[in-house]
């Protein structure tokens, strides 16, 4: 399925950890490549244009050794999104941090694991939900 997504991840002072992420690699759940952002701190970028591709992503940068985990930002930008949805470490997991004005939401589960799960939709509270669509994940599999 076609749904372009863009993520930045910032990790100061994380270039020997990224560095592989940079360089296809055959053996990743996920597909593509970082680039750098070539910023000072510490900043890449990958675009995704289809759901299949990114899969594990979160898991693998959950698995790094980070010079400091707590520092690490993940930025996720999904097609229809209002805006950039940001996860952070906590307790080794990347977890999804609360916007102010803005929730997530998720339509029901597929009855079959045959398409990939999807990864919600970042709204302002005041967009009203869709039919269907809810604020508790709807289906067991991770998105990312």
């Amino acid at each position: 399925m076609s749904r372009i997504a863009q993520v930045i991840v910032l990790a100061p002072y994380a270039d020997e950890v990224m560095d592989p992420l940079t360089r296809p690699d055959p053996a990743r759940s996920w597909q593509g490549c970082f680039e750098s952002l070539g910023m000072f701190v510490g900043g890449w970028l990958i675009e995704f244009d289809r759901m299949r591709p990114r899969e594990g992503l979160m898991r693998h940068l959950e698995s790094l050794a980070w010079p400091d985990p707590t520092s690490v930002q993940v930025l996720i930008h999904d097609e229809d999104d209002d805006c950039f949805g940001l996860w952070m470490m906590r307790a080794g997991a990347l977890t999804e941090v609360q916007l102010p004005g803005h929730r997530r939401l998720y339509p029901p589960a597929p009855a079959t694991d045959e398409f990939p799960p999807d990864p919600g939709w970042l709204c302002r509270t005041e967009t009203a939900a869709p039919s269907g669509y809810s604020t508790e994940r709807r289906d067991h599999r991770p998105a990312w």
